[in-house]
């Protein structure tokens, strides 16, 4: 019997000792497979363990502090938010909603084998920025003062970024700072822009843009409308540019300033208008009718608000049509000097030349006369003649 006993013992160790064999040696090819998960504060995150082989391994989902959420089908922690999505014997699926910042954290899904295998997913939450405001604005703001506008948002994680706009032109030159909260968690972010507040600044748009990686390309924005209070800017402009006598003329003052400017105040040379008659104020208008030399002068245009006041001047001339006209004689008279010279220096040239001519034909001698001017009688007189033509035959002279 004792021969039976260690007979059958032996038969039965053999028996697990194939089974264990073969439960370890199929457990090689099965690996519990996750992907790590990035979700939204307040949103829902889904947490998903896959094997590819499996001979009805039990499969478990854990949380950060080892707390068992689901085995298998069955759920071990309660939490209204912890529901099962599928459960197979290759799949455990499960979901986390209204995920916070608490659940960030490794998830470990488990495979009952022999020995256990494991695999990690890693809950990264983010944490969405509030919506962004800006303080240090007041309005309205007198031109030349400082502005120190501070757009803050806190609550993000990662730590947002802010950028600043003015009429949807990016400002670069920006101050900004990180602190981390008081649950060392997420992080408040404040960006300042400082700047001298100009009169084209009068009406922009200044935004606070917050983007953020957990706001799905929409950022969220603060905006604030400058408003610039400034001098009036002041200009004349004619609507004759060349005013002659007997004609008008209407002077524009054009005057831009916040406040708007009280009505303009026209002055001639420091005093008022002198003949109220022909000169004409109708707002902002100055209108001259039959204009004359008296009108010449220079003509002050004022506009004042409760910021300051501003002037600008105009010079008037008027001219005298008929001089104008006159004008065109002393071109003709020019010419006619011209062609009066011309002709006096070609007189002048011609009368030079005959007298030139002249003088030199009045001291010619010809050889006829040396010769009968030396003999004594006509007969010798023909002979020297003679002989006077054989010695200009040798020497020749021109005559132009």
């Amino acid at each position: 019997s004792r021969w039976a006993c260690t007979s059958i013992l032996k038969s039965l160790c053999r028996f697990l000792c194939y089974a264990f064999k073969d439960v370890f040696n199929s457990s090689q090819g099965q690996f519990p497979l996750t992907q790590n998960v990035t979700v939204v504060e307040g949103g829902t995150a889904n947490l998903t363990c896959r094997v590819d082989q499996n001979d009805n391994t039990s499969l478990q989902w854990s949380n950060p502090a080892q707390q068992t959420l689901y085995f298998d089908d069955k759920k071990a922690l309660r939490d209204n938010r912890i529901e099962l999505v599928r459960a197979s014997w290759h799949e455990l699926s499960i979901s986390v909603s209204d995920v916070s910042l608490s659940d960030e954290g490794q998830y470990t899904c488990s495979l009952f084998t022999m020995p256990v295998k494991t695999s990690k997913a890693f809950l990264t939450v983010l944490g969405v920025p509030e919506k962004p405001q800006i303080t240090g604005f007041t309005s309205p703001v007198m031109e030349g003062e400082r502005m120190q506008l501070t757009c803050k948002t806190s609550g993000s994680k990662p730590a947002a970024d802010i950028r600043w706009f003015k009429n949807d032109k990016e400002v670069k030159d920006v101050k900004y700072l990180k602190e981390e909260d008081a649950n060392r968690k997420t992080f408040t972010v404040s960006s300042t822009l400082d700047f001298l507040a100009d009169r084209s600044d009068d009406g922009a748009v200044v935004s606070c843009r917050v983007d953020h990686e957990s706001l799905n390309s929409t950022p969220q924005i603060a905006m604030q409308v400058l408003e610039i209070h400034y001098t009036p800017l002041v200009k004349i402009i004619s609507s004759n540019s060349w005013p002659e006598e007997g004609q008008s003329i209407i002077l524009t003052c054009e005057s831009k300033g916040k406040p708007v400017p009280e009505p303009v105040l026209w002055t001639k040379d420091g005093g008022e208008l002198p003949d109220p008659e022909r000169m004409v104020v109708n707002g902002r208008v100055l209108s001259i009718s039959f204009l004359n030399k008296t009108d010449n002068g220079t003509y002050r245009c004022e506009a004042k608000n409760p910021i300051g006041r501003n002037s600008t001047e105009y010079v008037l001339i008027v001219h005298d049509p008929n001089a104008l006209a006159g004008q065109t004689g002393p071109d003709h008279a020019l010419i006619g000097g011209i062609v009066a010279v011309v002709v006096f220096v070609t007189l002048c040239s011609i009368i030079l030349l005959g007298r030139y001519l002249a003088r030199h034909k009045g001291t010619y001698l010809t050889n006829e006369a040396k010769g009968a001017e030396d003999a004594p009688d006509a007969d010798t007189a023909i002979i020297n003649a003679e002989g006077s033509q054989v010695n200009a035959e040798e020497k020749k002279e021109y005559f132009i």
